[in-house]
């Protein structure tokens, strides 16, 4: 690996903005803290949203195992349910968290969206897509007072408007009253252009009616985010390091190959990164055609360390295995700050006006 890349400006704000949240994560909860069970937990993005925005975690579900490792390292105090999610029933869900149906306040889930993501291939059939149905069965078991339901830009696009008029209908039909919106992680503090669709659905006997956070922030350029690490990481190889060779900093590989007189568009979330914007979208793969973000620099990837800063990961958050196990962690995760800004707006804009 090349020597310590590490970056150092005059301003800390970014730094500083993550140091705070995890010491909020750190804080005991308060005894009436709003509780949540998160489904597709991943390693634990959307977590340490809802524990830095205080609330109190009673079961996560994930069935991956590196993933639920990962978890479990970050949260030794969560009860976890490892294994496939078609296989929990509701009665168990409720013992595991130790409640009855209708106590949870928030419900959450990323059902898994590579059917629906613009950089796969798209697949109305993909089995994939109708995992939202066990986030759906189970929300009508347990009958929590809100949902919170996240998946990708992709679905209200083209063809992919199918499966989110069902996946609407559905939520719809289990009582609760639904709101919806496309919203951008990068005007909450995340260092990433990342467009997510986020449902938000209260239970309709409570008479409540949901709604979605402002924008929070102006964008966070990778420089900020760089700031006191190391940004260098693995070297590129093969075509990917003589493309990158001729990479414009901003721009994505496919343009690359393109400028260079190449037939194919491959390397679309292959990008090099620009030192004074904001990062493009993380994806789960790294260093070869389906994606990876590539130093400003230097002919090789971002470091580990860079990556999680993108990803609005604080320092201490610990990833264990390999190079490719950790992209693929923090690319499959909900960025924390995110859904913290998320899960303070429930918590300050429905959760607490139930009890007034």
């Amino acid at each position: 690996m090349s020597a310590l890349h590490v970056v150092t400006t005059s301003r800390s704000s970014y730094p500083d903005i993550l140091s705070k949240a995890w010491q909020e994560h750190l804080f005991p909860k308060e005894a009436n803290a709003p509780t949540v069970i998160s489904t597709f937990a991943g390693a634990g993005g959307s977590s340490l949203g809802y524990s830095m925005a205080g609330y109190r975690e009673l079961l996560a579900v994930e069935w991956d195992k590196h993933a639920m490792e990962t978890f479990s390292l970050n949260f030794p105090d969560v009860p976890v349910y490892f294994g496939d999610i078609t296989q929990l029933t509701v009665d168990e869900c409720l013992r595991k968290a130790g409640i009855k149906a209708g106590e949870l306040d928030v419900f959450d889930g990323s059902p898994p969206c590579q059917g629906f993501s613009l950089s796969g291939k798209r697949q109305l059939d993909d089995p994939r897509n109708y995992l939202f149905m066990e986030y759906v069965r189970l929300l009508r078991g347990l009958r929590p007072k809100v949902f919170i339901m996240e998946n990708v830009a992709g679905m209200v696009r083209g063809k992919m408007k199918i499966l989110f008029a069902e996946i609407l209908r559905s939520l719809k039909a289990s009582e609760y009253v639904v709101s919806v919106r496309l919203m951008n992680a990068m005007y909450f503090h995340v260092p990433q252009s990342r467009e997510r669709m986020i449902f938000i659905g209260v239970r309709a006997d409570l008479l409540t009616a949901p709604s979605h956070p402002k924008a929070q922030s102006g964008f966070i350029s990778v420089r900020e985010a760089a700031q006191g690490i190391n940004t260098i990481g693995l070297p590129l190889k093969g075509k990917l390091a003589d493309l990158g060779m001729y990479a414009i900093a901003g721009e994505n590989f496919s343009k690359t190959r393109v400028r260079l007189g190449a037939s194919k568009k491959k390397n679309f979330s292959t990008k090099k990164l620009h030192w004074d914007k904001v990062s493009c979208t993380v994806s789960k793969t790294m260093g070869d055609s389906l994606g990876g973000l590539v130093h400003p620099d230097h002919n090789n990837m971002i470091s580990i360390d860079l990556l999680k800063r993108i990803g609005s990961f604080p320092d201490e958050f610990i990833v264990q295995g390999t190079d490719l196990q950790k992209w693929a962690r923090i690319g499959n995760s909900v960025p924390p700050l995110f859904m913290r800004a998320i899960a303070k707006h429930v918590r300050q804009e429905i959760l607490e006006k139930l009890h007034t």
